[in-house]
Parts: C-alpha cells; sequence; structure tokens
C-alpha cells in the first residue's frame, strides 16, 4: 500500500482528558479558546476567553460541585451549545463525577426517562428547561438533588434546590484561593466509567453508551495523527454537543490550541462564517449539500458558469505539478465563505462525492469521516494524503478495522477493535455481548474495502431489505441516485408489506424552492408534479435489475423525522407510512 495514503503526524499522546486540556493551557494560555457572543442593550459583546481563564473555570466549578456534595456523582447536562456546556462536561469528568450529556431535542418525558436510567444527581441546563426542571422536583420523578441554570434566572435565587452556574463559579473561585485542592488533585481513572452518553440512533429506543477517558484521549490522538489542526484555526462548533463527534470534535480542537466559536443556528452559518473567520468545522452531509447548492445556485445566477468550468480543468491540471492556486482562482466563492475556511469534515453519513469533490475543487478540503457513539466516535477518515470520493478513507493509526463474513461481492459487516471502543451499554449486558464479541466491536454497517486499501459503506445492516426470493435490496445504494434528482430533498427507500412480501417503494422530500423556481407548472399542479416524479423513478428503474425495481412512490414537501445530527430516523419513518396506508 502506498505508505504516503497512510502518512501519520507525529502527536502527544494522554491518558486522560484532563492533561489534553493542561497541555493545550500550557502551550497557548494566553491565546483565545472562545469567542462568545451575547446581545446588551440591543448590541452585540464579544468576549475573548483565554485558555488560562478557561482552566481556571473548569477548576472553579469542579471545586463547587464537590463542595456540593457531587463527588462520585452523576451530572446531566442539557442546552444548546455554548460555553458553560462545556465547562460543566470537562468540571465532571475532570475529577467530579461522571457526565451524563442529553439531547436537546428530546421532548419532556424523554428527558425525565434519561435522568431516571442514568441515575443522574445532578442536572445543568439552560434556562429554557427551567419549568420542565421544577415539574421533575415538584413530582419527584428523578434522583436530582441538584437543579443548576446555566443563566443567571432573578427567580431561581433562593428556590429550594435550584441555584445558577454564576453562583457555582463565585464559590468554586473563592475556595481556590482558599487552597481547596479537592478537585485538582482528584485521581483520574481512566478505564473507569465517565460518560454516560444516549445515542443518537434511528431506532426508537436509545442506547446508554458507556465511554472512559481513556476511550475520548486515544481517539483524540487518533484524529489528530490524521488531519493536521493549527493554534490559528477558528473552528465553529456545529454539531450538538451531547453529540458523540460535538464533544470529542471540540476537545480536538482544544487540544490543537485552536478558538472555538459558536453558531448561532443553521440559517445564520453563512453570516457567522464571515463573522468569526471561520476556517474549520465538523458539518453533516444535509448542510454542506445545501450550501453547495447555493454556490452552484450564485454562480449560475452571476453568470459565472462557464468560467468556473473553464478553471477547473487547469487547476487541477496546476496541482499535478504541485502547483495550487485554487485559492486564488476561486477567491470570491471562499470570501463568500468569510475568506478562511479551509477545512470541512463530514459525519453522521454519506456525502454526496459530488459535493465533496466540488468544495475540494474550489481549495476547501471536505473529508468524510466515520463512526458511531460506541467508538468515541470516529473510526475511519480521510485526510489529505488519502481521498477517494465515495469512501470513508483508512482506519485510524490506532484503530483495526475489518469486513466480516464477506459475501461474493466483498460486503460485509464493519468491524472494529480499538482504545476508542466503549466500555459497553450501561446496565445492558445482553446488548453489549451482541455487538462486542471476542473484542471485536459490530458496527452494523456493511461495506467492502477496495483494492488500494479504502473502506467503502454500502448500507446498515438492518436496512436490508430482504425479498421472498432471497435477493437483498440495500436501500442506501437507490437513495443516492434518487437524491441526485435536482428537486429532490431527501428519499427513504423501504420495503412496503404486502402479501406476505415486500415492494419496494420510495417516499421522496422534493424541494418547493426550487419546483417554483425552475418548474412552476409542476409546482402548481401536485398530479403533474407526481407523474414527472415517478416518471424519472422508471427512468432510475432502468439502470437497476429487475428486483431492485421501485414500483411505489410517496411524495411530500414535509421533511421526515429525524435525529439531532440530521439522520432519517428511519423506522420511525417508514412506522409512519405503513400506519398512514
Amino acid at each position: 500500500m502506498n505508505r504516503k495514503k497512510n502518512k501519520i503526524y507525529k502527536v502527544e499522546e494522554f491518558d486522560n482528558v484532563r492533561d489534553i486540556i493542561s497541555n493545550s493551557v500550557k502551550k497557548y494560555g494566553e491565546r483565545n479558546a472562545f469567542i462568545l457572543k451575547s446581545k446588551k442593550d440591543g448590541k452585540i459583546e464579544y468576549q475573548n476567553i483565554t485558555y488560562n481563564q478557561f482552566q481556571h473555570d473548569i477548576n472553579a466549578l469542579g471545586t463547587s460541585f464537590i463542595e456540593k456534595g457531587l463527588k462520585n456523582k452523576r451530572i446531566a447536562i442539557i442546552s444548546k451549545n455554548r460555553y458553560e456546556w462545556v465547562v460543566t462536561y470537562l468540571a465532571t469528568i475532570n475529577g467530579t463525577g461522571i457526565s451524563v450529556p442529553l439531547d436537546k431535542g428530546l421532548p419532556e418525558s424523554e428527558i425525565e426517562f434519561s435522568l431516571q436510567k442514568s441515575k443522574a444527581d445532578c442536572v445543568v441546563f439552560g434556562s429554557e428547561y427551567i419549568e420542565t426542571m421544577e415539574k421533575f422536583q415538584k413530582n419527584k420523578s428523578t434522583n436530582i438533588t441538584e437543579f443548576i441554570c446555566m443563566d443567571d434566572v432573578e427567580s431561581l435565587n433562593g428556590k429550594q434546590g435550584f441555584t445558577t452556574l454564576k453562583k457555582c463559579l463565585e464559590q468554586g473561585k473563592e475556595l481556590l484561593e482558599k487552597g481547596d485542592r479537592r478537585f485538582l488533585d482528584a485521581p483520574i481513572n481512566s478505564e473507569e466509567m465517565s460518560i454516560i452518553l444516549f445515542t443518537s440512533g434511528t431506532t426508537s429506543q436509545a442506547k446508554a453508551v458507556m465511554l472512559s477517558h481513556k476511550n475520548i484521549a486515544s481517539n483524540i490522538y487518533g484524529i489528530n495523527a490524521a488531519e493536521k489542526m493549527f493554534p490559528t484555526d477558528v473552528n465553529m462548533a456545529f454539531l450538538p454537543l451531547h453529540h458523540t463527534f460535538g464533544s470529542t470534535g471540540i476537545l480536538l480542537f482544544l487540544s490543537a490550541g485552536a478558538t472555538n466559536v459558536f453558531c448561532d443556528g443553521i440559517r445564520h452559518i453563512q453570516e457567522n462564517l464571515k463573522e468569526y473567520k471561520v476556517s474549520v468545522f465538523v458539518s453533516v452531509p444535509l448542510l454542506l449539500e445545501a450550501m453547495y447548492k447555493k454556490i452552484m445556485k450564485q454562480i449560475v445566477k452571476q453568470g459565472k458558469e462557464k468560467a468556473v468550468k473553464i478553471a477547473l480543468p487547469v487547476t487541477r491540471a496546476l496541482r499535478k505539478i504541485k502547483i495550487d492556486v485554487r485559492r486564488k482562482v476561486f477567491k470570491d466563492i471562499i470570501d463568500n465563505l468569510g475568506g478562511k475556511l479551509r477545512f470541512i469534515v463530514s459525519g453522521a453519513s454519506a456525502i454526496d462525492p459530488k459535493v465533496a469533490k466540488g468544495f475540494n475543487d474550489f481549495g476547501i478540503m471536505t473529508l468524510q469521516g466515520y463512526g458511531l457513539t460506541e467508538t468515541s466516535p470516529v473510526l475511519a477518515a480521510e485526510n489529505m494524503y488519502s481521498i477517494r470520493y465515495g469512501s470513508i478513507g483508512f482506519p485510524l493509526c490506532n484503530v483495526n478495522m475489518k469486513v466480516d463474513e464477506p459475501n461474493e461481492k466483498g460486503i460485509g459487516e464493519i468491524v472494529a477493535k480499538g482504545p476508542n471502543v466503549m466500555l459497553g451499554y450501561y446496565e445492558n449486558k445482553e446488548a453489549t455481548n451482541e455487538v462486542i464479541k471476542n473484542g471485536w466491536f459490530h458496527t452494523g454497517d456493511l461495506g467492502f474495502k477496495d483494492k488500494k486499501g479504502y473502506f467503502h459503506i454500502t448500507g446498515r445492516k438492518k436496512n436490508v431489505i430482504v425479498l421472498k426470493n432471497g435477493k437483498n435490496i440495500y436501500p442506501e445504494e437507490l437513495e443516492t441516485i434518487i437524491n441526485k434528482l435536482p428537486y429532490v430533498t431527501e428519499s427513504l427507500v423501504f420495503g412496503m408489506p404486502k402479501d406476505n412480501d415486500l415492494v419496494v417503494s420510495v417516499k421522496v422530500v422534493y424541494n418547493k424552492e426550487y419546483l417554483e423556481e425552475n418548474m412552476p407548472d409542476l409546482y402548481k399542479d401536485k398530479d403533474k408534479l407526481y407523474d414527472k416524479i415517478w416518471q424519472d423513478i422508471k427512468d432510475i428503474n432502468l439502470q437497476l435489475t429487475n428486483y431492485k425495481h421501485i414500483k411505489k412512490l410517496i411524495i411530500t414537501d414535509e421533511e421526515m423525522i429525524k435525529t439531532t445530527t440530521a439522520k432519517i430516523k428511519r423506522f420511525e419513518e417508514i412506522k409512519k407510512i405503513i400506519a398512514e396506508g
């Protein structure tokens, strides 16, 4: 195998997350770890948080937690992405107890269930959850004894069982000044459970994953060895922090001394890229594909389509002789994304190869990563030396990966082994034994390894449509083709039960804006629109073997049920479709 494609950067390896943060503080103490934005009297204000201040806040909050009797206890966190979330997370795992990050999108009943299942003793929350937490306290439906609000809300002052993070920080700082070292000197067992993290899977019942410091620290080392980060980078924390790649991702950038900022929301991404001069961020395919479509639309609108088509082969040819002028030639496009954007990692699900290639052609390195909550999360990724569109690249340097029991086409289940593999599912030994066998973690993803060593994912094992005649259909394969239709936002291929067999069916979500602008007649006449989409599906069928032919079509403009990382909840969506007939 080409050694260049396996290039590994020399980086420091640490046993636990606390040492990773301490190392960054030692190296980058006066650099900005975070830039925070707030509004005061209608005016926007920015606050710079240095690495030194960041560590002091962690130490103060951790000391306060111990003073409150939370040593070795479980502390849940729920809020939007914000600085206080990160401080709480690290103040918990770096010397206090066990962190339980919760999905901010959960309904009240599931928040309650998660607090109960994890046996959380304390919850730190954004002010938007005050009523929910007051209800939990009143009903005594959880084990929570400490309710801590991230915001300084006056109504909580003096309220039994409630306090604010601000007061905790003040208390912790006073104790530190008096020489309290209970948190600073707390021993860390890197092998023990430090995090209980609920999967954001597409099944209705999320499992609770147990992760250790070693799991997270080893994954940060593996990613740093594959991807080059710089202290001058500005990372936009877009993925939800309760998601493994959200929390591990921000620790990754902190390990490199980068500055971190928070996105104001999906509608403000382009504005935030310009505002903070963002250079790197981790995203999901849905967003990147939407960004790319917008870029291409602007190129057409400005009459630059021909110029871009001429420039692309020229810049590709120059790169072959080690001359890279992409960022100069396509400066207008990069400036529209803030001017500094150099590196995007796409995770959660497969990105359209055309989109990844498109960003790379403009000089913005866009790579596919692959992993699961159970693997802390990254198992494999492309890097600047190993890009093969449609693949997930190579395993990280400290991860072993293979294809288990491949069929005649070389497709089998992807299994992995490494220090980043979870301790197991919390209080669920049966489920743990189902996925960890002889030291190998069974991902549930089907895929193959090509001749050059790149791994490719073909679909989820549980998603495979098995027909009565024994034929297997991988829905993701068909969805990739369907999603290339210009008016399609997303699609779901599934087996509709009929006469003791399954009918290959598809639900298509069409893009109203695209149709209104480009196909106004179809947009106004839903019958004609259905006929158009059905004809396109028939044309796709002609490219497929007979048993893969799609025989039923459902169209809608309503977004499908999704996880917070924008993955379709396949089984919930299929259940809904079948119930609706």
